[in-house]
């Protein structure tokens, strides 16, 4: 079904461009600036037949699309393509480095609040999580950026200094092999690149990671205090089994499909783009690229960065059912 859910994502992306006038649209199917000039325009009309009923511009619009033509950005003067191409990878590394921390964390906290039920670790780890889920992202963001880069002067915003900048697009050593900076970094043996990046990534990962956290850990709980509740967890402590032995080997296991689910949809919000906390901290993603596109009314970078999230959404949660018959193999049976 992964085709045809792929197909009817295009279609429904596509279905609301038709409240739009042929003039609105033509960035959406030209590949340069001088395309967009006013002697060209009528004629881009004429040749895509933006005149033309829905579905024939559907067909000529998904006809570009396999062939890799997302239009031009009036934001950015670039290639749609180019442009995700290039901010896909700054995105790629935030998210990653973000659940790498936000997966341990989150299901070691809730396991120990569920284990300590109603005592003062789970009182507080509670209180820890309303406050993550309750304080807004762009509340953090700025507090994160006043404290360590306005006053510490220790963070600062975007993703590489204007220095380390100059030397990565202009140096002929150095090889973009995947374009996430801090891997080509190690691969290139260019230390001082590394650490230049993640400078630049800690606030945002730290913003991100305790929003996160506190979502993942009030599910993590939920499940485990489920778990802990059965009959097969009352055998086993009968059997004298430890409570070490009963919390992380029968019940945290069962519990951790919902926290799959939690941080499958976690990590594909992330790809997709955090606005918010891209645009704070001035970071070069594709959340802050579907900012400037709104704001800018590029129809061609938003059905880009539109079509790109509902990708990875759907192929994110193939992983995430994918993923329940690894950790359960109760699923692998059924």
């Amino acid at each position: 079904m992964l085709p045809v859910t792929l197909l009817g994502l295009t279609f429904l992306i596509f279905f609301f461009t038709s409240f739009l006038s042929p003039y609105q649209l033509v960035s959406a199917y030209v590949t340069s600036p001088r395309e967009l000039q006013a002697g060209h325009i009528e004629a881009i009309i004429k040749k895509y037949g933006l005149n033309k009923p829905f579905i024939f511009r559907y067909g000529r619009w998904l006809d570009g699309l396999v062939h890799g033509n997302l239009g031009w950005s009036t934001s950015l003067n670039e290639p749609v393509s180019k442009v995700l191409e290039q901010r896909f990878p700054a995105t790629i590394s935030l998210a990653i480095y973000t659940i790498l921390i936000v997966i341990p964390a989150g299901i070691w906290l809730g396991v120990i609040a569920a284990a300590h039920h109603n005592k003062a670790t789970d009182q507080i780890l509670r209180v820890v999580a309303l406050l993550g889920y309750s304080v807004p992202a762009f509340v953090l963001g700025l507090l994160l950026l006043f404290l360590f880069y306005g006053i510490l002067g220790w963070l600062p915003p975007g993703r590489l200094d204007q220095w380390a900048q100059m030397i990565l697009y202009n140096s002929k050593d150095f090889h973009r092999y995947t374009g996430v900076t801090s891997i080509d970094a190690i691969l290139n043996g260019k230390w001082w690149l590394l650490l230049d990046n993640l400078k630049h990534l800690i606030d945002p990962i730290l913003t991100l990671s305790f929003l996160s956290i506190a979502g993942l850990l009030r599910i993590t709980r939920s499940s485990m205090l489920e778990s802990l509740g059965q009959d097969y967890i009352r055998t086993a402590r009968a059997k004298g089994l430890s409570e070490r032995v009963v919390v992380n080997k029968h019940a945290r296991r069962n519990a951790l499909i919902p926290a799959t689910t939690v941080a499958g949809l976690m990590f594909i919000g992330l790809l997709g783009g955090v606005v918010i906390t891209e645009t704070i901290f001035n970071y070069p993603g594709i959340g802050s690229f579907a900012a400037q596109a709104a704001e800018q009314f590029d129809y061609a970078g938003v059905l880009g960065v539109a079509l790109l999230f509902g990708i990875v959404t759907i192929v994110g949660n193939l992983i995430v059912d994918i993923s329940y018959a690894i950790i359960d193999p109760r699923v692998r049976v059924e």
